[in-house]
C-alpha cells in the first residue's frame, strides 16, 4: 500500500463514532507508522448513531471525495412508528406519541410510493447543514430559531422488508444529500401517525459495497504491521 499516492479504504463505521473520528484514528495510525502527517479524508458523513460503509481517501487519492460523495447510495435500517423526536432519530427522547392502531399494510404501502423517485425534502434542524457560517445543529442545540430549506431528492428504490409495527424495517437506495432521517419523519407523517429512525446501516456507495469493509480496529492493526513504504 502506498498511503501518499493515494489509497481508497472501505470501512465499517462503528456505531457512536463520529465520521471524522474514522478520520482521525486512521490519521493517526499512518502518522504513527510513517512518521509523515498524510491527508486523509472521508467521502459522506455518516451520524454517529448509524454504522456501515465510510469511504476513506488517503494522499493524492482525497482529489476524489468528491466524485464519491457524489454516487447514490444504498441504506437499510428501523423505522419506530407512533413517536417523534427532535432529532429525528433515537439520540433524544420522544417528544411526543402517536396512535398507530389505524395503520394497515395498504396504508403503508400507499405511504412509501409517495416518497418513490424525485421528491421534495425538508433536512433536520439537526444537521450538519450551514446556515450563515454556522452547522444547524449547533444553533438547534443553543435553542435559535433554524429555518431549514427544502432540497431536490431522489429516492430510487424503497422496500419494505418487515413490517411488524411499532417496527418496520426497509432498504432505501437514494440520491446525495438525501436524509433518511427527514424520510423517517415524513413517512410517519403520511401515515397519519409519527416516527423516528432507530437504526441505520450504510450498504453501499455507488458500486463500493460494505461486504468488501474493513473493521476498523482490523485496518488499524493491518496498517501497524505494514512493511511496505506506505
Amino acid at each position: 500500500m502506498n498511503f501518499e499516492a493515494g489509497e481508497i479504504l472501505l470501512v465499517n463505521k462503528p456505531l457512536t463514532w463520529t465520521s471524522f473520528d474514522v478520520v482521525n484514528k486512521i490519521r493517526y495510525a499512518l502518522r504513527k507508522k510513517t512518521g509523515v502527517k498524510l491527508k486523509v479524508g472521508h467521502a459522506g458523513t455518516l451520524d454517529p448513531l448509524a454504522s456501515g460503509l465510510l469511504i476513506i481517501c488517503t494522499g493524492k487519492m482525497t482529489k476524489r471525495i468528491d466524485e464519491f460523495t457524489g454516487m447514490d447510495k444504498e441504506y437499510t435500517g428501523t423505522f419506530f412508528i407512533g413517536a417523534t423526536t427532535d432529532t429525528y432519530d433515537s439520540e433524544m427522547e420522544p417528544n411526543a406519541t402517536y396512535p398507530i392502531s389505524h395503520i394497515t399494510t395498504a396504508l403503508i404501502n400507499h405511504a412509501r410510493d409517495k416518497f418513490l423517485g424525485d421528491i421534495e425534502q425538508m433536512p433536520p434542524i439537526y444537521s450538519a447543514i450551514k446556515i450563515d457560517g454556522t452547522a444547524a445543529y449547533i444553533k438547534a442545540r443553543k435553542g435559535k430559531d433554524v429555518e431549514m430549506k427544502s432540497r431536490p431528492v431522489t429516492i430510487k428504490e424503497f422496500e419494505l422488508t418487515r413490517i411488524a409495527l411499532p417496527e418496520i424495517d426497509f432498504r432505501v437506495v437514494c440520491s446525495k444529500g438525501t436524509y433518511i432521517r427527514s424520510l423517517a419523519y415524513d413517512f410517519g407523517q403520511a401515515l397519519n401517525s409519527g416516527a423516528y429512525l432507530s437504526a441505520l446501516c450504510r450498504t453501499k456507495i455507488g458500486e463500493f459495497d460494505l461486504k468488501e469493509a474493513w473493521e476498523l480496529n482490523a485496518l488499524i492493526e493491518k496498517i501497524a504491521t505494514l512493511e511496505e513504504k506506505v
